[in-house]
């Protein structure tokens, strides 16, 4: 494709990046004379119609927004079967570059970054769009450091109503919220769990979950809660670290309701990085300059006596008392000037500030000539940073330069689920409140495995962190007895995701996921249960999976080299070598040469393949590797 010109106007000069559906070129806007990027579908998928129209639908989703942080969409089209998007060119380097480089970014630089990419979402959002697929490979950083959010390949235009899509798993697995691993439906609120995740990158400098296979990391996403990121980075405050857990929380209700509420207590956690750093640099120490004594006799202007007069010494004592009264009186002046306010009686009426962000509040305070002092205290109903209450309250009249407390709330205070699982319903209930939680829903069902009264499942379940006051949900055993009967069905060979939404309607429980080696099961099926197939079970029963890995078709990459030389013919021939797998048909390398050169490619491949070699569309070569 390289020096290739698109619709007579868009010449291919490089490629700059690769991706499972589309290369990037920086191509030449021969009719404005600019750069641009260009975003070239890969050939094998053109004649997919899911694939064009996923690729269209992105243009058309970015196409709508309009904002300094969202990368522009300045052209689509189609030319000699080959569809492309022309977008602006970003001179720079993307996040997950900067952080491979830099390691855990400044806590400030991440929270500034967090904040542009942020805006770009709460734009995207506005126009009911969902990102879906929110990384540090997506996001841009210009050499003047302007954040651009980009890739809105697998966006979704979504209804104010219903901003769902259950379709498929959408977005990157190390950075993909519950709900998308699940394949359940996603929001707004998937992106601002992605974003979550990104921070949490940018200041520990690694993602919060690993595994070997992408099923593995799904997996921790839905069961484990990500690690405190100050545990790893002690320059995390507290504050920051409150964002990235709420942001990252597995329940949706439990995150930020709206990015704009993100933003906020973003914002704060930069005021206060600044005011940590402005008392740092307070406590310093700098050393005094001492200016050298000057003697008397160098800096005497008269030559001395040699025999003080009692006269003299009297008018020097006299001088000396009435230059100190002078000293003294210009001291009381100055400070009745510089004090002074203290005795205006200028009277203004105190300002309502409740309900605004604290550093907007103080500013509000002193510009209305008041002093202001600040304290904090939890609150559930106020978001973290905003303020609750005030003294004195607001239409006061009070003298200029009256001191105003403001209360800030520091979000909702948490607490640590106990586990009560194997307790009595009374054990369970007095563990709970005395953690600051309450009983929620209490469900009986019969257990023969089970003391009656006993419980055996929680929800949520320990050692998780929630809010004080939030609800623990109880199972309890009633012994044996006749709950409904459900016959288990046989999921072997289904997806995961596809088994967990069955257990869902069939009122069952997810016991122990655990992933295996098979030959026999696709990768991401489910290769064994328990109980058996067939078996009899009641509600809310708990059933364990195992899930195919099936290493045997992940077979480890090697590197091939490989050399075409170009026949006798034309004096500009066109050469391009297509490898095809199991999976998939790539075309590797596209050019044109003069006859007699050789050209030579390194591919990585895993497993067989087949690699195929077109002169002017003639399949002249074809060997497996």
């Amino acid at each position: 494709m390289i020096n290739r010109t698109l619709d007579d106007r868009y010449t291919l000069l490089e490629c700059v990046g690769s991706g499972g559906m589309a290369d990037v070129y920086r191509a030449h806007d021969q009719l404005l004379d600019r750069s641009v990027a260009v975003k070239v579908l890969k050939s094998h998928l053109s004649s997919d119609k899911e694939f064009i129209a996923k690729f269209r639908r992105e243009a058309q989703a970015a196409a709508k927004l309009s904002h300094p942080n969202i990368v522009n969409i300045f052209d689509v089209g189609r030319d000699n079967g080959a569809d492309y998007i022309v977008m602006e060119f970003i001179s720079g380097e993307t996040l997950k570059e900067r952080i491979q480089r830099m390691g855990a970014l400044p806590v400030d630089m991440a929270a500034h970054i967090a904040v542009e990419i942020a805006e770009a979402l709460e734009q995207a959002h506005q126009n009911n769009i969902v990102h879906c697929d929110i990384k540090p490979h997506n996001i841009l950083i210009t050499r003047s450091g302007r954040v651009k959010v980009a890739d809105f390949g697998i966006a979704r235009a979504v209804t104010s109503s219903t901003m769902t899509q259950t379709a498929t798993i959408l977005g990157s697995v190390h950075y993909f919220s519950p709900e998308q691993a699940k394949g359940a439906a996603i929001s707004t609120q998937s992106d601002i769990y992605s974003l979550g995740i990104v921070l949490f990158e940018m200041v520990t400098g690694q993602v919060p979950f690993t595994g070997e296979t992408p099923i593995s990391v799904a997996l921790k996403h839905l069961q484990e809660e990500i690690p405190s990121p100050r545990t790893i980075n002690p320059e995390v405050s507290p504050l920051l670290e409150s964002i990235i857990m709420r942001a990252t929380a597995k329940e949706t209700e439990k995150r930020y309701p709206a990015i704009t509420q993100m933003m906020a207590d973003l914002n704060v956690a930069m005021s206060q990085s600044r005011d940590e750093q402005t008392r740092r640099l307070a406590k310093q120490d700098f050393p005094t300059q001492v200016l050298p004594r000057v003697s008397d006799q160098a800096g005497s202007l008269a030559e001395p006596s040699d025999k003080p007069s009692a006269g003299g010494s009297k008018n020097k004592k006299w001088l000396g008392i009435a230059l100190l009264s002078l000293l003294l009186i210009g001291f009381a002046v100055g400070a009745f000037l510089a004090f002074g306010k203290f005795w205006v009686v200028n009277e203004v009426a105190v300002p309502n500030v409740v309900g605004r962000q604290v550093d907007t509040a103080k500013n509000v305070i002193i510009n209305s000539n008041l002093r202001v002092n600040v304290t904090d205290t939890f609150n559930n109903k106020v978001p973290l940073g905003y303020v609750v209450s005030q003294s004195p309250e607001a239409g006061t009249m009070v003298k200029e330069q009256r001191t105003v407390t403001i209360i800030v709330s520091k979000g909702t205070e948490v607490a640590t689920v106990p586990d009560v699982r194997g307790l009595t319903r009374r054990e369970a209930e007095l563990q709970i409140k005395n953690a600051g939680l309450v009983v929620g829903r209490v469900e009986e069902v019969s257990n023969s495995d089970a003391k009656p009264d006993s419980i055996i499942n929680q929800n949520p379940r320990a050692p998780i962190q929630i809010n004080k006051g939030s609800s623990v949900d109880l199972i309890i055993s009633k012994g044996n007895g006749s709950g409904k009967k459900i016959t288990l069905p046989d999921f072997r060979g289904t997806p995961l995701k596809t088994v967990l939404t069955q257990l869902e309607s069939l009122k069952l429980q997810v016991g122990r996921i655990t992933e295996v080696d098979s030959d026999k099961f696709p990768t991401g099926t489910i290769s064994g249960q328990n109980p058996s197939p067939a078996s009899q079970v009641e509600e809310n029963s708990t059933v364990d999976f195992t899930v195919a890995k099936n290493a045997a078709a992940n077979p480890a990459a090697q590197q091939v080299k490989i050399q075409v030389e170009v026949p006798d013919g034309p004096i500009r021939q066109s050469v391009q070598i297509v490898v095809t797998d199991s999976k998939s048909r790539e075309v590797v390398y596209e050019g044109v040469h003069r006859p007699g050169e050789t050209i030579e490619k390194l591919l990585e491949v895993a497993g067989p393949v087949r690699l195929q070699v077109y002169i002017n569309g003639v399949l002249r070569q074809e060997k497996t590797l």
